[in-house]
């Protein structure tokens, strides 16, 4: 008796659950309302252009309430499922009893409430899908769940009821079957509309959901609720604006240009704590100022095409702004190691460092060409090139690379082979394959000669490797002078005598002439070399003091004098030696000696013969 009155108890909670209206939420039973309006048979264009005008500002508000209450709303737990789990329940023991129209009624239910689960499902993920990093990526993520939701909404449509509709029978049930049927079919229009609006409000959504991160969201749906906002914005729309781009934009435009002082002097500041920058932190914050002005205009623009583009970042975009900021960072740093370089050498020249110019210049410019080609890489790798198929390309290359360019790596092993070997120097007067100059630089590849006649010469590096070097500047102490004085035959042997100890008395006691007793200091300090040679010879000290009677010539007896003078320099050199030729003039007219000259004496041996007999 107890189990069939539990029976009838429950039978009669099912019925008068299954009988009770459908709990839609009221924004789906208001879109409910207009799509019926819209599906009548009587509706007029211009109706249906209010409606859908109606239509679309509820999606919006609709929009706005779920972006301000986002996390609130993935939080909320799954709705409809009591309901869901009695319509089962109560389905089952209608088949049981046979009730066709209960069934399909509770039936259709069911569906509808599968059909809410979902939509509420697909907005909870694609509000979830907000937070992808651009905007291409949540379009790839909303297809994807509309697509996975719509497939598993049609297919809960795919019996059907609308027969169901046709039958004329005055049975309670029967007329609450026909009322669920029609909105579960009404539902479906609403299931499709909303999927419309999702698309057409994806921007909105992800342009709302960045707002929401900075905790600006309910500012920008107050700023977008004012009357003059909703007048302006359908028309800026038509160019992807609106009143916040363009407020934000304004924005950005103004903190970066009031803000670019703060920058260069954070940068003054940063550069003066880096110890081998800190005395050229004014110079090289002046010289850098306009490639950091182009980089800040280029972030500048960067941030604008970010906030125009919904907060999004575009692939290309960005690779083309990534090439932009690896070339400029490229250039600021070889900038700064030049000017660095610059001001550290116009230090260098001033004082008497033994540091040599032409290993320093040549050091800036390996600096140079490995900046330059960590700059390449950085450009290459923002480009999108894939730097380990290049580099294992240039290990295959390589061969054919420096087969191709072995003469640039002769001059290049050049370079290192002068630099390190310290024949030559910059600023040397040197001789090589019949030319001669004084060096004007050692670049990687070629050496630059200015030549006494003021003209150019630039040798490759690797000439230097297989010809012989003559450098006039290598020596500290002693020029040569070397002549040959010629007196006539008919000079007498004591004046000659007296001459060459007058000569070799003037030569000694000369200011300009380099003696033993001439005081000298070597240029390099010798006590921790290696190498077993002469100082004197290592770099170039004569002081050699010689004159004597040399030869009986065709024409004059020849006095030998050979000395050095005290300076290498040409001019006083010259001028030295030319007041030993004059005092040299002297003494042969003091000791009464002529200069002889090349002359023929012809002698007739008859006549010789003559004057003997």
């Amino acid at each position: 008796m107890k189990k069939i009155l539990f029976v009838v108890l429950f039978v009669l909670f099912s019925t008068l659950l299954s009988a009770s209206t459908i709990k839609y939420g009221a924004f789906i039973e208001q879109q409910m309302i207009i799509v019926e309006k819209m599906n009548e048979d009587n509706v007029t264009k211009e109706i249906v252009k209010k409606l859908v005008k109606e239509q679309s500002t509820m999606y919006e508000a609709r929009v706005n309430q779920l972006m301000s209450n986002k996390s609130e709303y993935l939080k909320s737990l799954s709705q409809y499922e009591n309901e869901m789990f009695a319509l089962s329940k109560v389905i089952k023991i209608n088949k049981r009893a046979g009730n066709t129209y209960a069934v399909i009624r509770d039936e259709v239910a069911l569906k509808s409430y599968r059909v809410l689960r979902l939509q509420n499902r697909m907005v909870k993920d694609i509000l979830s899908a907000l937070d992808e990093d651009t905007l291409e990526e949540f379009e790839a993520q909303l297809n994807i769940l509309v697509a996975q939701k719509s497939e598993a909404i049609h297919k809960l449509y795919e019996k059907d009821y609308k027969y169901l509709l046709a039958v004329q029978q005055q049975n309670t049930v029967l007329q609450v079957a026909k009322k669920n049927i029609r909105e579960f079919y009404t539902l479906k229009d609403v299931s499709s509309d909303m999927v419309g609006y999702l698309y057409k409000y994806e921007s909105k959504m992800y342009r709302l959901n960045k707002y929401s991160k900075y905790h600006m969201i309910s500012f920008v749906i107050f700023v977008n609720s004012l009357d003059f906002v909703q007048v302006v914005n359908p028309i800026l729309e038509k160019y992807g604006l609106n009143i916040m781009k363009l407020t934000f934009i304004l924005i950005l435009i103004l903190v970066i240009y009031f803000f670019r002082k703060i920058v260069y002097a954070y940068l003054e500041r940063s550069l003066l704590k880096v110890d081998f920058l800190k005395d050229y932190s004014a110079e090289i914050t002046n010289r850098i100022r306009n490639s950091l002005e182009i980089v800040i205009i280029i972030i500048n623009v960067n941030m604008i095409i970010y906030v125009y583009n919904d907060f999004s970042s575009n692939a290309i975009v960005s690779q083309v702004f990534n090439i932009l900021y690896g070339f400029y960072f490229t250039l600021i740093v070889y900038k700064v190691v030049n000017i660095a370089a610059a001001v550290k050498l116009s230090k260098v020249t001033g004082d008497t460092s033994t540091i040599k110019n032409d290993l320093v210049n040549v050091g800036i410019k390996i600096i140079n060409f490995v900046i330059m080609i960590i700059g390449l890489l950085i450009v290459l790798f923002f480009a999108g090139v894939n730097l380990t198929a290049v580099l294992s390309g240039l290990g295959i290359g390589g061969f054919a690379v420096a087969f191709a360019a072995k003469d640039t790596i002769s001059n290049f092993f050049g370079t290192l082979s002068i630099l390190f070997s310290d024949v030559f120097s910059q600023g040397d007067w040197i001789e090589i394959d019949g030319h001669q100059g004084v060096v004007v630089e050692i670049g990687l590849r070629v050496t630059t000669i200015r030549t006494f006649d003021n003209a150019l010469i630039a040798i490759p590096n690797g000439t230097f490797a297989s010809k012989d070097v003559k450098n006039w500047d290598k020596r500290i102490l002693g020029r040569r002078i070397k002549m040959h004085v010629g007196v006539k035959y008919d000079s007498k042997s004591e004046d000659i005598k007296n001459a060459i100890a007058k000569i070799r008395t003037m030569l000694d006691k000369h200011p300009g002439i380099a003696t033993k007793a001439t005081k000298y200091s070597h240029r390099r300090d010798h006590r921790h070399s290696a190498k077993l040679v002469s100082k004197d010879d290592l770099e170039g000290v004569k002081n050699n003091l010689l004159v004597y009677l040399d030869n009986f010539g065709d024409s004059s007896i020849n006095i030998l004098i050979y000395c050095f003078t005290k300076s290498v320099k040409w001019a006083e050199w010259l001028e030295t030696k030319e007041d030993v030729m004059h005092q040299i003039m002297a003494i042969l007219e003091e000791n009464n000696l002529e200069f002889a000259f090349p002359s023929l004496s012809i002698y007739n041996e008859k006549m010789i013969e003559a004057k003997e007999n």
